[in-house]
């Protein structure tokens, strides 16, 4: 393993060198390019592999484990159900989980958010496949599980509330899909659920039906299914019912702090289906603002513009600019170019985010084969699609969140009627 930073080599240590030696010859190897397999066992359950990585990253995300999944009475389950990933279940204890994973050389993973939960590690590829149980334990609740879960959901919650960009997020979310939806309340909310609460998202969201495994650096995709197919057949299956999709309605939502003397503001529409629009769309925002500082974003479902800084006052003037620019062909070529260039880099930048853009190209178009279709994908964008999806944005609701300093910040309504 490479040392960043090794000893000096003193004179006694300084290696002493043959007048003449042989070398071996090395060849270099061409690189493999990175295709997968996807197939769907009985149980519902889509595995999608590839066998190009030198590493393996093993994920199991669940659509419907994440907030907007949640029932009215169970505002903060999925954040804790979270904090309860890798705990005691299936006759096997925290310890032993934890243990197994480190003794295979990785460490375990989780993420949650609105649209679903994640568990995962990152192993060499000898070890991807025996650690597979662990990822699909059907969750005991023992009570000191219960403990540190809370514990760790407490911290995470007071840590997000303190930063402005999450309360932007959360604001911006809110304003999306209205406060009384499961997809705009606080996801990061100081209410811990009771534990039949809790109990009964997990029973719900945590099934194999609907779930995506997905594993980088495995070379054989069939022996690896017939592994899963064994190995998770204790874990619950869980309702074939999909992933209920939150309606976007569009709306406003501010957050005061006169004395910070900086505000960040958000406005964004709802997405198109196809995430390389949606990318293209992204990149234009970013370029049509290079010159005012605004920059494009997507999140799960919403695609738009942000700006901040400590002149809140020409922050909107900034951000309707950029969304009602002119947009010349040069200037959709370079967006689109953009656009590829980060997918496809995301597909390059390791086993952990190959796998996560593997799953969600799954769970959009239920399939993914190779970094060729990617690119061909955006390259099909047309310079039509992309200024129907922006007129149909522009004529929509918009959704904006202020937050800080945001006093001279014009309402809603009147960047609304910018924008129309």
């Amino acid at each position: 393993m490479y040392d960043p930073d090794p000893p000096p080599i003193s004179h006694h240590d300084a290696p002493v060198l043959a007048t003449s030696c042989s070398l071996p010859t090395v060849t270099p190897q061409q690189s493999k390019a990175t295709s997968a397999s996807v197939t769907t066992l009985p149980s519902g359950l889509t595995i999608v592999s590839e066998s190009a990585s030198t590493t393996s990253t093993v994920t199991l995300t669940f659509p419907k484990a994440g907030s907007a999944s949640e029932m009215l009475d169970e505002t903060g389950a999925a954040l804790f159900n979270k904090c309860m990933a890798f705990k005691s279940g299936s006759g096997v204890s925290t310890l032993m989980i934890n243990r197994a994973i480190e003794d295979g050389g990785g460490a375990p993973f989780c993420s949650v958010d609105r649209n679903g939960a994640v568990l995962g590690y990152t192993v060499i590829p000898d070890k991807a496949t025996g650690l597979l149980a662990f990822l699909g334990t059907d969750c005991s609740f023992e009570k000191w599980d219960i403990r540190d879960a809370k514990a760790v959901a407490q911290v995470e919650i007071e840590t997000a509330n303190a930063s402005a960009q999450v309360v932007l997020t959360e604001g911006l979310f809110a304003a999306a899909y209205g406060p009384q939806s499961a997809a705009g309340r606080p996801f990061f909310t100081g209410d811990a659920p009771s534990m039949d609460a809790a109990m009964a998202f997990r029973a719900r969201g945590y099934g194999l039906n609907g779930a995506v495994l997905t594993a980088t650096g495995v070379t054989d995709h069939s022996a690896f299914c017939q592994a899963a197919a064994d190995l998770l057949s204790g874990s619950p299956v869980g309702s074939s019912a999909a992933a209920v999709a939150p309606i976007y309605i569009g709306g406003e939502s501010r957050v005061a702090a006169l004395s910070s003397g900086y505000a960040h503001v958000a406005l964004a529409f709802e997405a198109p289906a196809s995430s390389a629009l949606v990318g293209t769309i992204k990149q234009l925002f970013t370029v049509l603002g290079s010159g005012s500082g605004v920059a494009g974003f997507s999140t799960k479902g919403l695609v738009g513009v942000y700006a901040g800084g400590d002149a809140p006052g020409g922050l909107v003037d900034s951000i309707c600019s950029a969304l009602t620019a002119t947009m010349s062909p040069d200037v959709i070529k370079r967006a689109k170019s953009m656009a590829k260039a980060e997918a496809l880099f995301a597909l390059d930048g390791g086993s952990k985010t190959l796998a996560d853009f593997m799953t969600a190209t799954v769970l959009e178009s239920g399939s993914f084969t190779s970094p060729v279709d990617v690119a061909k994908a955006y390259d099909a964008v047309t310079e039509a699609q992309i200024k129907s999806a922006l007129a149909a944005m522009l004529k929509s609701t918009p959704c904006m969140a202020a937050v800080g300093d945001i006093s001279a910040v014009p309402y809603h309504a009147t960047v609304a009627a910018r924008l129309s």
